[in-house]
């Protein structure tokens, strides 16, 4: 943790604050190492805070024991001045895309009737900009949690049987994960069959699985706060033409992907490489979403894989490589992987069979 608040105190020098106030949960979790779902960081040059109520000091003095202990009681107009007393805190940073109008406005009160004044300055990625690259322990949990999700597909696909519900199918795979160690899935499970597959965010429903119709399905554990993502695609029954072909340009857009990306490309040139696939096979209209994001303590977290992003990529980053196909009417194909960069190319966590479609 010390190293994370000597790299974010650098972001603070570089910007001009003085300290900053951190909301955002990743984002406190990540710095304190604190899980609570109530709470707020004040991190200066020389001092790092926790603050938070009544419900969470016995957790906060067992998760974050090198963070001082501030405890809340009342509105935060009433113990931000106190917080801040004694600190030479005149430019206060604040989470700009995390904090609501209405919080803003109880942070101009509180700092308004201080005996100084106090600047408050939105930021922006100042702290998921740290997450993005994540150190070995990170990785780990990472990797327990994709091969968790492998396994979970590894078990149950070969039990699907036509007449098996989305909703069914989505229920045995999180039981498996949560029975063999995972914590609270990192979003909801998505099973898709036939014409529901061309939704790319599809939910589950009581629709039956039946032959001779995709199946796309979109899965995650956590491991230790960390998550994984993963998607697989098959065809209940033989296949047939259409979904063989649009099966293998997926595939054959993920692996070129996967093949070619390096490190110091940004998110809009590593999601070209995949697109240029499906583009070239006349799909382009039905690619619509980007090749990936970041994962970790956040679901989707930084960098952004798609059209118009600058986030360039770096070794110890992890992200999802997920090319897709959507079909109104007929149904979609999404292949997903989650990867990590390393020596400036491409290693797969997740590892579950790619088997050209069929179970």
């Amino acid at each position: 943790m010390s190293n994370r608040l000597d790299k974010l105190r650098v972001q603070l020098a570089q910007h001009g604050l003085d300290a900053m106030l951190i909301s955002q949960g990743e984002n406190r979790r990540y710095l304190s190492g604190f899980t609570g779902s109530s709470g707020l960081l004040l991190i200066s040059q020389d001092r790092a805070i926790l603050a938070t109520d009544f419900r969470y000091v016995k957790q906060s003095q067992d998760e974050a024991p090198a963070f001082e202990l501030f405890r809340i009681q009342g509105d935060l107009s009433r113990w931000l001045p106190a917080l801040l007393e004694g600190m030479d805190v005149y430019k206060l940073g604040f989470e700009g895309k995390e904090v609501p109008y209405c919080t803003y406005n109880d942070l101009v009160a509180a700092v308004r009737g201080m005996d100084r004044e106090i600047s408050l300055i939105p930021t922006e990625n100042l702290v998921e900009s740290l997450r993005a690259v994540k150190d070995a322990e990170e990785l780990q949990l990472i990797e327990k949690a994709a091969a968790l999700s492998d396994a979970a597909l590894e078990a149950v696909l070969p039990q699907v049987q036509p007449g098996t519900s989305e909703r069914e199918l989505a229920w045995k795979l999180e039981r498996f994960m949560r029975q063999n160690g995972s914590e609270p899935l990192p979003f909801d499970i998505i099973v898709a069959s036939g014409p529901n597959s061309a939704l790319p965010h599809a939910k589950p429903t009581d629709r039956p699985i039946s032959q001779n119709e995709p199946v796309v399905i979109d899965l995650g554990a956590t491991v230790g706060g960390y998550s994984s993502d993963i998607s697989r695609t098959f065809y209940m029954g033989a296949g047939d033409n259409t979904f063989h072909r649009i099966y293998d340009i997926v595939l054959g857009a993920q692996l070129t992907a996967m093949a070619t990306l390096q490190a110091g490309m940004n998110g809009e040139q590593a999601d070209q490489l995949a697109r240029t696939v499906i583009e070239q096979a006349g799909y382009e209209e039905n690619f619509g979403h980007g090749l990936g994001h970041g994962i970790g303590l956040a679901a989707h977290e930084e960098p952004r894989l798609g059209p118009n992003s600058s986030d360039v990529l770096t070794d110890g980053m992890v992200f999802t490589i997920e090319p897709g196909i959507y079909i109104d009417g007929w149904g979609g194909v999404r292949i997903e992987d989650t990867v990590v960069l390393e020596e400036g190319k491409v290693r797969p966590l997740t590892k579950a069979r790619k088997t050209g479609g069929n179970r």
